[in-house]
């Protein structure tokens, strides 16, 4: 399997490209960083960590709902144009921490994310061009850079969306590894054949296993019901969107199990980590797997970029 690493950027501009820079050298060939809204701008990171490096490919993890698409697809290409040909754009429907603090509302994502790749395919041929839709309209539209061919990935968690992924896209992100099966099924409906990626946050201590507790609550919110039932009974689902309703996220972290921490992710020792990563791989044919960073401390993440890179060349 390939290698990349999702950066969550909460942590300073300067710690952003360091951790990037340490990825490259231990030999990931994939960095995303995520498009949060207030966290530090992810153009600007992209642009800075494309002068540091030579060899890793480079994209935000960016929605509809916040950057217009002409927008993003110009500061693709010239991150693209600037990178000497290294940049991905992943799309998603709009994670809840940026929708919530931008107060939108997340309406007909299909179309948004749909609207996106079509928007950007045709600014990328260089051509000039109209649009008209639900959401966006285009006029004149004409790229002032020569014309590009930059992979999209999606990254999906609906049925819908995987479908669309299965039509459109370069790649496929798969985030919750009791459904990446369901998932392919639905992806692999259509002749397209995306690249499969699973993104996670190996958990390899029992520390890291705790940590995943506080993430939790914001996974419950944005994970579909289809999805939840791969890895939580209905008792427990009830319970928890219950806690969420009355309590909000305080209250869901308190009712998070280490057993349903396992069952969502990639958790145990190393040695128990690749060997479900191996059986992972195997089962649906991935091509690639994406390490998830979600918190700060420079060098206990390299240490992880570290680990886990041995983790998964173990299971290959």
């Amino acid at each position: 399997m390939k290698m990349g690493i999702n950066i969550i950027p909460i942590m300073p501009l300067s710690e952003i490209i360091e951790i990037i820079k340490a990825a490259e050298s231990i030999g990931y060939e994939y960095c995303l960083v995520a498009d949060e809204g207030m966290t530090p701008d992810v153009w600007v990171t992209l642009g800075l960590a494309a002068h540091e490096t030579h060899k890793i490919f480079l994209g935000p993890v960016t929605n509809g709902y916040t950057r217009h698409p002409a927008v993003t697809a110009i500061a693709t290409a010239t991150l693209n144009q600037g990178s000497n040909g290294r940049a991905i754009l992943v799309l998603v429907a709009g994670g809840s921490i940026v929708m919530d603090t931008f107060m939108i509302q997340r309406e007909k994502p299909l179309k948004v994310v749909k609207d996106s790749i079509n928007i950007c395919r045709r600014i990328w041929s260089g051509e000039s061009f109209d649009f008209e839709g639900e959401f966006f309209s285009l006029k004149n539209a004409k790229m002032e850079l020569p014309s590009q061919n930059i992979p999209i990935w999606i990254a999906a968690r609906g049925e819908q969306m995987l479908k669309l992924a299965g039509r459109m896209a370069d790649g496929v992100l798969l985030m919750v590894k009791s459904d990446i099966g369901p998932a392919v099924e639905l992806v692999d409906q259509f002749e397209n054949h995306p690249l499969r990626i699973y993104m996670d946050r190996i958990a390899y201590t029992e520390q890291m296993i705790e940590d995943a507790t506080h993430l939790f609550p914001y996974v419950l919110k944005d994970t579909p019901e289809r999805q939840l039932s791969g890895f939580l009974n209905q008792h427990e689902i009830g319970q928890l969107k219950s806690a969420l309703d009355t309590g909000g996220t305080d209250a869901v972290a308190k009712l998070i199990t280490k057993d349903m921490i396992k069952r969502y992710k990639v958790a145990g020792s190393p040695s128990e980590c690749s060997l479900i990563l191996n059986q992972l791989k195997n089962d649906h044919k991935l091509d690639m797997f994406v390490l998830n960073i979600t918190t700060g401390d420079l060098q206990k993440n390299i240490s992880m970029l570290s680990d886990v890179y041995s983790i998964v060349k173990e299971s290959a």
